[in-house]
């Protein structure tokens, strides 16, 4: 049976005896649950000998209230427990003084999805940061990286690191919330007090899962577009869409598993797909697919798409899968099939008014530049990826806890 970092720490007194008599702050998000459910905001203060004194909410809110990225959310005071709520998605991306001035240990109890862009990880490299020059200490409880551990995309490039880009990483990384807590603290030389609940019986390699306990834990939404597994193995190839005129299934009931467009020709993309890297289409299926989003891109406009399929172990083959290559194939198709397609959406992304979003989204303009020049083919981009891929692979190895 896996037991998640949270359950140790509520169900072990002696992990909690170095909190006696220090004032504790929770960064956490609507996934930060117990086994039974109970929100770790509320089984920790149920804790006798825990001194709840803040409590901090990252994109999406503590309470997973705010749908859209670059939707803030607000500070507030929890009745219930006390405490102040602070937002590291409002006024402020990092913690202030006066909010490290409220606690002495900070615990970070964050669900993530294994990909570089989703800001979870930014956020955690901000509290390491801050609890560094503030001298305080960070308890990261650890949880599963439900995309497991296969790792995919080229590194982020020097200089455009960003809210959705924290560091050097690929778009697949491949690590927990803990081990990438002592990635950071090694890279960016921290000196910060930084412990890691770790989990017990974490399987990255078993299935069903292959990362998540399937049927043994309950799946939550850490943040409103993350509704299932399926979602989550996609999510490092899907949400490159972000970047795209392309809806990527907001508004329906599938997000960031589906793709498609009001004038997209899906079935001529997919064959095109097919003739032009057939490899890559590897460990899923592709169907195609109608849907119209009730809000966000082509709201209330029937678009003609393509669903990833991951979750029928006829079709899923975990090591075989590249998610982030497989929505670089559909970017390319497109390209080939109409040469004049918008396929780039140009607006201010995660508060970045002077670059691509797509190019953020990949840390470098470099998938841009391969979907867009006429004479590239599939080893190009394979070339690009490879080499920092296995350079992330050794590198990681001396922060695994698994």
């Amino acid at each position: 049976m896996i037991r998640f970092g949270l359950d140790r720490l509520l169900a072990d007194p002696e992990l909690r005896r170095p909190l006696a008599g220090k004032r504790v702050a929770l960064l956490a998000h609507p996934a930060s649950v117990t086994r039974d459910l109970t929100h770790s905001l509320d089984a920790l203060a149920a804790l006798p000998d825990i001194q709840l004194s803040a409590a901090f909410g990252p994109q999406h809110g503590l309470r997973g209230d705010k749908q859209d990225n670059m939707m803030e959310s607000p500070d507030f005071f929890d009745p219930r427990h006390g405490i102040p709520v602070f937002s590291l998605y409002g006024e402020v991306r990092r913690p202030t003084a006066p909010m490290m001035d409220r606690f002495d240990v900070l615990l970070v109890d964050l669900q993530d999805l294994g990909c570089r862009i989703y800001t979870f990880i930014t956020t955690l490299r901000y509290v390491l940061e801050a609890a560094a020059h503030h001298g305080k200490s960070v308890w990261v409880l650890d949880r599963p990286n439900p995309a497991g551990r296969p790792v995919e995309g080229t590194l982020l490039q020097p200089g455009w690191e960003s809210f959705v880009g924290a560091g050097p990483l690929p778009m697949r990384h491949g690590l927990t919330m803990g081990e990438l807590a002592r990635w950071f603290i090694a890279t960016l030389k921290l000196d910060v007090d930084c412990q890691v609940i770790t989990m017990e019986g974490w399987q990255p390699e078993a299935a069903p899962g292959y990362g998540w306990p399937l049927g043994e834990r309950s799946w939550i939404n850490p943040s409103p577009n993350a509704p299932n597994l399926s979602m989550a193995r996609a999510y490092a190839g899907t949400v490159m869409l972000e970047g795209t005129t392309l809806s990527e299934g907001r508004g329906t009931t599938r997000p960031l598993e589906l793709f498609g467009a009001p004038d997209l020709d899906a079935g001529t993309v997919l064959a095109e797909m097919e003739a032009f890297a057939p490899n890559w289409l590897a460990g899923c299926k592709l169907r195609e697919c109608w849907f119209e989003p009730t809000f966000h891109k082509h709201a209330g406009k029937l678009c003609q798409g393509l669903q990833i399929h991951v979750e029928d172990p006829t079709h899923y083959d975990h090591a075989a899968f590249r998610p982030w290559r497989l929505q670089a194939l559909a970017f390319k198709a497109i390209r080939r099939v109409r040469r004049d397609y918008p396929l780039w959406r140009d607006f201010p992304y995660e508060y970045e008014h002077d670059r691509l979003a797509i190019d953020l989204i990949n840390g470098s303009e470099i998938l841009r530049e391969w979907v867009d020049d006429a004479t590239t083919r599939p080893g190009d981009l394979d070339a690009l990826a490879l080499g920092d891929e296995k350079a992330w692979d050794e590198e990681r190895r001396d922060y695994l806890l698994y």
